[in-house]
């Protein structure tokens, strides 16, 4: 399990974030409130999982508070953003790995993007929120079936780590390790 925050805050007061509440709009937060409430949610992970090793991903990409990076790299293998990208090893930055966040693609479109990172050697990351309703930003159960079939008609071929097993591998090869 990767740690999202308790209270998902966001940045609101901007087009599109109307549904941020006050009291999770991290203009209203302090830095040490957003490190607390990050620590706070890694105690509560640990407690579920017995795991100490954690990713985090960002709520709504946002990444700072009153202008400074509040994730304390130290605590992390690694940390999701929210840009559409695929980059090779090399490239990428382990906490601010980028995804294509799904809403309403058809399975055809997902698994364009499954066969353009397999042509291009990339990483690829799915955000999903919602699977077959229930959430407003969401995939239908049959588009998303259709990428798992594909997915399991493929494995030979495509590597489907946890995000933790793909950042350690990552680092491993940034740092020329075996």
């Amino acid at each position: 399990m990767g740690n999202h925050t308790l209270y998902h805050p966001c940045l609101g007061g901007t087009v599109g974030r109307e549904w941020v509440a006050p009291d999770q709009d991290m203009r209203n937060y302090s830095l040490q409130k957003m490190k607390d409430e990050v620590q706070l949610t890694n105690l509560f992970l640990t407690e579920l999982d017995g795991k100490k090793e954690r990713t985090f991903a960002f709520p709504c990409g946002d990444t700072e508070i009153n202008d400074s990076p509040y994730l304390d790299k130290k605590e992390f293998i690694a940390a999701r953003g929210v840009r559409p990208e695929m980059k090779k090893i090399n490239e990428i930055d382990v906490y601010d790995i980028g995804c294509y966040g799904i809403n309403g693609e058809t399975g055809q479109q997902m698994i364009d993007l499954v066969k353009e990172a397999i042509k291009n050697n990339t990483l690829l990351v799915f955000l999903f929120h919602g699977v077959g309703g229930g959430h407003s930003i969401n995939v239908s159960l049959e588009a998303h079936r259709q990428l798992l079939y594909f997915l399991k008609a493929h494995e030979k071929e495509i590597w489907i780590p946890t995000f933790i097993q793909a950042a350690k591998f990552i680092t491993k090869e940034q740092n020329g390790q075996p």
